[in-house]
């Protein structure tokens, strides 16, 4: 089985969706958005843009 969305709202009221892993596992978090649409923006975003996104490593001293 494929990786699932979920999209909720936190504590704040705001929009945040997940991605859960066939077994359960959280394996990606998104942003707080303010509504419900900009977070189904998202989903489609990570979507379009996961299949071709390189992996680029990052020291912790290029982090901040």
């Amino acid at each position: 089985m494929a990786g699932t969305f979920e999209m909720y709202q936190d504590k704040a009221g705001k929009h945040r969706f997940r991605l859960k892993a066939s077994n359960g596992e959280i394996i990606a978090v998104g942003e707080a958005y303010n509504s419900k649409a900009a977070c189904q923006n998202g989903i489609d975003s990570v979507k379009r843009n996961a299949p071709t996104a390189p992996v680029k490593e990052v020291r912790s001293s290029e982090m901040a």
